[in-house]
């Protein structure tokens, strides 16, 4: 490629483009992986992540200016197993053609569907979960049988050049890059001729990468995030929604996609959700913000952005409730304590861009159809947490409200199950994987017809005779 964007050097344009190309090569010499290579080259990822855990966690602990080494356990090193794990389990029987039905018409011919790799698949990792969003959708594209290019973000140094290190000892230049670099080799890598192209992180950014994406007509699977709602419907019990509500918010600080963004709660409830908080957070992190199991901001820009539109929304009125007692922030360390905003004003910053961080605005609701309407009026988000003891209600619910999943009486954990597709809709991204449905994504299913030596095509060809007329009047009727 000739064309690279302002600020990349010709050498490091040139760099990008040859591993492309290396991989390019090596998936034409090899286009249909048996399963034993396909095995063995997730096996070796199995190892990558059960080896060097600690290494791992110490890296992204580094990153963040400090995150619990169980935290990673929990959101990053356990996931990435569990997928590896079940892609080693259920791969060769997602390989298998499956048979499909042809058309009575067709008949004695048959069909099937023939999972097919699509090549080289590109791989954009955000900063907030680098190992989970690299090594999940990795073991998706390697178990379909793909090479994979993999960039890893600028703002966890750390970890990028470990993995990139560790990845670059467990698999050939042939099978697996991986790229650090900011902005620029972001810009670069995306306009790639991939094969299918995987970008996880904030809306304008993905708009950015589909539009590199679209003269190659390269396929894309966006996971954007957005404003995810929780929704406490009246009469539920408040103390385990502020529980689960805080778990999913305040897990690596709130800096997590499919965290809850804002949640709606029934006007006479407001106080006692603001009290099950207040108790909750400090259950959960009994130190507050020196407690270790908290997680620290990312990085300094992270933190005056959410700061920012604090300050914002408390001075458009809404009121500030902190969670933890002490100490609210460090601005040494970028943390950050747990903050609820009541009623904000609807055209504040934190109304209406991800909030991304451990701060929660709370909006007080009249009746359980204007909750659901100030849902439905707002762009799709990535999740949706829904309490409710009425089944009827929560029908409903998961009938008419938008979202790209959905976990009722909880959070987060519509995300860990391997048989769920997870993805966006919308303003929250497009396209699925996870489990089967990360290889689909990864495959082409290929539609294969296959004619019977016994047909009665010949019937209809040119000249048309009358007979063929009879015939696609009588077909036509039945």
């Amino acid at each position: 490629m000739t064309d690279r964007p302002a600020g990349l050097g010709a050498a490091e344009a040139q760099a990008l483009s040859s591993s492309f190309e290396r991989l390019r090569a090596a998936f034409a010499a090899d286009p249909y992986p048996e399963w034993p290579a396909r095995a063995d080259r997730l096996r070796r990822l199995l190892r990558l992540v059960r080896e060097h855990e600690p290494a791992i966690a110490a890296a992204i602990h580094q990153d963040f200016g400090g995150r619990p080494a169980i935290e990673t356990e929990i959101v990053e090193i356990w996931p990435s197993l569990d997928e590896i794990k079940g892609a080693l389990r259920h791969g060769r029987g997602w390989m298998k053609p499956r048979r499909a039905g042809v058309g009575k018409w067709f008949r004695p011919a048959r069909a099937r569907i023939v999972p097919q790799p699509v090549g080289v698949v590109g791989i954009i990792v955000p900063w907030n979960y680098p190992l989970n969003l690299a090594v999940v959708p990795l073991a998706a594209a390697l178990a379909a049988g793909n090479r994979a290019m993999v960039k890893l973000s600028e703002f966890t140094p750390a970890y990028a050049a470990l993995m990139q290190r560790l990845l670059g000892d467990a698999f050939g230049p042939d099978e697996v890059v991986v790229v650090t670099g900011g902005a620029e080799v972001a810009a670069q890598f995306s306009a790639l001729p991939f094969d299918h192209l995987l970008f996880t992180g904030s809306t304008p950014v993905g708009r950015k990468v589909m539009a590199a994406a679209a003269p190659n007509l390269t396929p894309v699977t966006l996971e954007l995030g957005g404003k995810s709602p929780g929704v406490v419907t009246p009469g539920y019990p408040m103390a385990h929604a502020a529980e689960r509500i805080l778990m999913g918010k305040l897990i690596n600080a709130g800096q997590t996609c499919i965290a809850p963004d804002y949640v709606l709660v029934h006007r006479p409830e407001l106080e006692a959700f603001v009290q099950a908080a207040q108790q909750q957070a400090l259950r959960m992190y009994p130190q507050g913000l020196a407690d270790s199991n908290y997680c620290s901001i990312v990085n300094d820009r992270q933190y005056a952005r959410l700061l920012a539109g604090v300050e914002e929304a408390q001075g458009r009125g809404s009121r500030g409730v902190p969670l933890f007692g002490g100490e609210q922030r460090s601005d040494a360390g970028h943390r950050l304590a747990p903050l609820l905003l009541l009623d904000p004003p609807a055209d504040t910053r934190v109304m209406n861009e991800e909030i991304f961080g451990p701060v929660l605005p709370v909006v007080p609701y009249d009746t359980i159809e204007q909750a659901m309407r100030f849902v439905q009026e707002r762009p799709r988000p990535l999740a949706l947490y829904w309490f409710d003891r009425e089944r009827a209600r929560t029908e409903v619910a998961m009938r008419e409200l938008p979202a790209g999943g959905m976990t009722v009486n909880d959070t987060l954990l519509h995300a860990g199950q391997e048989s769920l597709p997870f993805g966006g809709t919308g303003a929250s991204g497009m396209g699925h994987y996870h489990g089967r449905w990360g290889f689909e994504t990864f495959s082409k299913l290929k539609p294969v017809f296959l004619q019977s030596r016994v047909n009665a095509l010949s019937l209809f060809l040119p000249p048309y005779s009358p007979l063929a007329r009879r015939l696609l009047h009588w077909m036509k009727r039945l």
